[in-house]
């Protein structure tokens, strides 16, 4: 946003005594605030129950509840009596997210009067003059008796604020109340603003066969409010929701060096078909804030490693000689989300950063990855980079088409020698997947494969301590 001028040199005053007050309307904000509760979804959605006690006027009024949501939608809010549900009913609404800043009053004044006070620097003393404000897009256009003027050097006079300007974000019930005492109210919504996700520090053991992990989740408040000692729960799931408009999601990009696991203080519990996750107790979420909460905890998760290398399979219909030198090799750890395997619990997605120690015991970063919601008993694998002392090269030895002259006829036979090289001082374990295309079969091999799917043959090779390994194969494939 462009401010109208130099706000250094100059000052804007408002005259704003009594501005604010409007006439019948009633006022509710944080003061009356018995307690929030918030429920946050993924894809920065919340719903936001707002208890205050409030002393309303019997009949008909206007009750401005502040300090909501900037990112309401209004049109999900619904206010009710918790002390006397019969003797509340509203009956129209508006939503006043229009925030007194200079530019807004300025936007607002444009076609009325205001006044411009310049101070003589010699001799302090201050002249007045009315200007009617002509325009107010990227800066300030008046017209002060004949002339026109912009970037005026002195200070800006308003009479008043415009009914519609707000302090903060207002949702203004024009409502009939028959009870004669204070009442207990509820204002619920749906808002943006409010996000959350799960963020994963793992911790790899020296054989890299258990890894400790430690889950975090991470609160971002943008809403434009602050909800002070909130019951905070969270909803992991895909929920459907109608997009009526795209919406700027604030990313907020965090690493977190590996720390002693947290104590778990999230319970979590099936709801629907998603999963709920409640804090233990209260906490503040300030406006403009990213807080995390301990999640969850597990020590001694068997895990495995994989080096894997890919193929691809183009090279199975047409002559290519050479396919790649010093191919990198994938580097993978996967575990099992299993009691047996010490874990065992509904994981929300996030991402997951791996530490391993190194020989002065000081925790390393080796890689992230992000998981989806991962349910109990599932799977979890995680790319972590790609190897430095395993390389692949990779070659096709000869290719012969067969047959096929139609659309649908063809049949290719083609071989391959893939020389994998280790630079380690210890074994290694390469696993090669092969995308075979067509109707296919392996018709001669230097070490037995197996059909890892429909389309994919693999193969398992050792390679000794910085030395190498030698697989030989051909296939017959058919279109």
């Amino acid at each position: 946003m462009h401010t109208p001028f130099h706000l250094t040199p100059l000052l804007l005053a408002f005259s704003v005594a009594g501005a604010l007050a409007q006439g019948a309307e009633q006022r509710s904000n944080l003061a009356d605030q018995q307690g929030v509760a918030i429920t946050i979804y993924n894809n920065d959605l919340a719903l936001v129950k707002d208890h205050r006690k409030i002393q309303l006027k019997p009949g008909a009024s206007a009750l401005a509840f502040r300090d909501v949501s900037a990112k309401m939608r209004p049109e999900t809010a619904m206010l009710r009596s918790l002390s006397s549900p019969a003797s509340l009913s509203v009956f129209e609404q508006n939503f006043d997210f229009d925030l007194l800043t200079p530019q807004k009053m300025l936007e607002k004044y444009v076609g009325q009067t205001v006044s411009v006070v310049r101070t003589n620097t010699a001799t302090g003393q201050e002249t007045t003059e009315l200007a009617t404000v002509l325009s107010a897009n990227n800066g300030v256009v008046l017209r002060i008796g004949q002339r026109i003027e912009t970037g005026l050097p002195g200070r800006l006079v308003f009479a008043d604020v415009p009914p519609n300007l707000r302090d903060r974000p207002t949702l203004v019930m024009s409502l009939n109340n028959t009870a004669e005492s204070a009442q207990d109210v509820e204002l619920s919504y749906l808002t943006g603003g409010l996000s959350w996700r799960a963020d994963y520090v793992a911790e790899l053991n020296a054989a890299d066969d258990k890894l400790d992990i430690s889950g975090w989740v991470t609160l971002t408040n943008t809403s434009g409010t602050t909800y002070s000692n909130a019951r905070l729960q969270l909803v992991a799931g895909d929920v459907n929701r109608v997009v009526q408009r795209p919406q700027r999601d604030a990313q907020i990009m965090m690493s977190m060096a590996p720390a002693p696991a947290p104590k778990a203080n999230m319970a979590q519990e099936s709801l629907f078909e998603y999963h709920l996750y409640t804090l233990g107790r209260t906490t503040t979420l300030a406006e403009n804030q990213t807080k995390q909460v301990a999640l969850l905890a597990a020590s001694g998760v068997l895990a495995r490693k994989e080096l894997l290398l890919k193929g691809a399979d183009y090279y199975y219909q047409s002559s290519v000689g050479s396919i790649g030198q010093k191919m990198k090799v994938g580097v993978f750890v996967e575990f099992d989300n299993k009691e047996s395997a010490h874990l065992g619990m509904p994981l929300p997605k996030g991402v997951v950063r791996v530490y391993k120690k190194d020989s002065g015991g000081n925790a390393q970063f080796v890689g992230e990855d992000s998981i989806d919601h991962t349910p109990k008993n599932e799977k979890v694998r995680l790319k972590l980079g790609e190897a430095f002392d395993v390389t692949a090269d990779k070659k096709q030895t000869d290719f012969k088409k067969l047959s096929g002259d139609g659309k649908f006829n063809y049949v290719y036979e083609s071989a391959y020698e893939i020389v994998l090289k280790n630079a380690k001082k210890e074994a290694v374990t390469v696993v090669l997947q092969e995308p075979m295309p067509g109707d296919w079969r392996v018709t001669s091999e230097s070490q037995a494969h197996v059909k890892g799917s429909s389309n994919t043959a693999i193969w398992r090779v050792s390679v000794p301590a910085e030395g190498s390994s030698t697989l030989t194969y051909r296939a017959l494939v058919r279109f």
